[in-house]
């Protein structure tokens, strides 16, 4: 396969289709060519292609599959639909990225990992958050141990979800969103979180809907403890009235600050973030180490940069299937603790009782759709 232009097909013609177009695939025309799009709204679908020039237009993934000629699927459908697409994908040989949250169980996060095993492609996971120089430059510094010993970090997602958004019938059930709050909003900041300084050692967790009258949770708090001792707590929220983020990461020689607003909410990787050094003695040495790190792209650009660079050397994905199974490990802790009211215990193997799903509605298996 000639990885110098990788043709695209994108399932689900969304407004998150819209960002990998808009934040992703147009900034990157000699890497990446969308030949196709489909959704099971037919009239969605040619109105993306028009939006965007897309040659092929059709309303089931198994058009897609057949086309020999397309690299790479894109899925960016309703959350219940991932598995089995990108199952789907894979055994037709077609490298797949996918939006969060990826799967809908552990079982089948670690089913994937079984079926990339057997394929000649290769899966992504979709994290943009991660991506951009100030969230760059942190992560530099902890891992160069500059940083010292993590402490406590606060992580607050405070996000905005009326009415209306729950018009589009697949929003706020769990048969199809899969989740709420923890799923589909603070996900990515909970991302950033194990990123930076996971793995989870232990959860606790209450979650509740406050906000809108929807079968999933819209409020949410949890503590966890990490894998070496240290403490993060997380709040999450569909009513609050400005969109906003906060991310304070306390080590042992630093605190490092961000908090963004409305559309910055979207994007704590980017600069400036606060780094407040212990002692004024080791700010030159923190803001040196900080200046290793070379300035590049961000959010969808960035990672689909990294996406297309492994490809072509065979390097590990810039988000990989453990991350993946780590983001949906801490959401299957997350539900685990608030329904029992007990605090639950790090790494969730096959035996754990939700270790096939956190709920038990019946999914849904339309092949397209957003």
């Amino acid at each position: 396969m000639d990885t110098e232009v990788l043709n695209v097909a994108i399932i689900g013609c969304g407004w998150v289709a819209d960002w990998h177009v808009q934040d992703g695939f147009a900034h990157l025309p000699k890497r990446f060519n969308v030949l196709a799009c489909c959704d099971r709204d037919i009239e969605r679908a040619k109105q993306f292609a028009e939006r965007y020039r897309v040659e092929r237009v059709v309303g089931d993934l198994g058009e897609v599959l057949s086309m020999p000629d397309v690299d790479v699927v894109v899925i960016c459908t309703p959350p219940a639909l991932h598995y089995s697409m990108v199952v789907a994908c894979l055994r037709k040989g077609k490298h797949v990225v996918c939006e969060k949250p990826f799967v809908a169980s552990l079982a089948q996060v670690d089913a994937v990992i079984a079926e990339e095993a057997k394929s000649t492609a290769r899966v992504m996971p979709i994290f943009q958050y991660r991506f951009g120089d100030g969230l760059a430059k942190v992560r530099h510094v902890i891992r160069s141990g500059l940083a010292g010993k993590h402490y406590v970090s606060s992580i607050d997602t405070a996000k905005r979800r009326d009415a209306n958004y729950y018009q589009v019938e697949w929003r706020g059930k769990f048969a199809t969103e899969l989740g709420g709050v923890l799923l589909t909003q603070a996900i990515h900041i909970h991302d950033v979180l194990l990123w930076l300084v996971g793995p989870v050692q232990a959860a606790a967790c209450f979650k509740t809907t406050r906000v809108n009258p929807i079968e999933v949770e819209d409020c949410a708090v949890a503590s966890l403890q990490l894998h070496d001792g240290s403490l993060a707590s997380l709040s999450a929220t569909l009513g609050s009235a400005r969109q906003t983020t906060r991310l304070r990461l306390c080590f042992e020689n630093v605190t490092f600050e961000k908090t963004g607003h409305d559309e910055n909410s979207s994007r704590p990787a980017d600069e400036p973030w606060t780094v407040i050094p212990r002692v004024p003695e080791l700010a030159a040495a923190i803001e040196q180490k900080m200046a290793e790190v070379a300035p590049g792209s961000a959010w969808f650009v960035r990672q689909y940069e990294l996406f297309h660079e492994a490809l072509a050397s065979g390097a590990p994905f810039p988000v990989t299937l453990a991350d993946a199974r780590a983001s949906i490990e801490l959401v299957t802790g997350l539900f685990a603790a608030s329904e029992s009211c007990c605090v639950v215990e790090f790494p969730i193997g096959a035996d754990h009782p939700k270790y096939n799903g956190w709920f038990d509605a019946p999914l849904y298996t339309n092949d397209a759709g957003a």
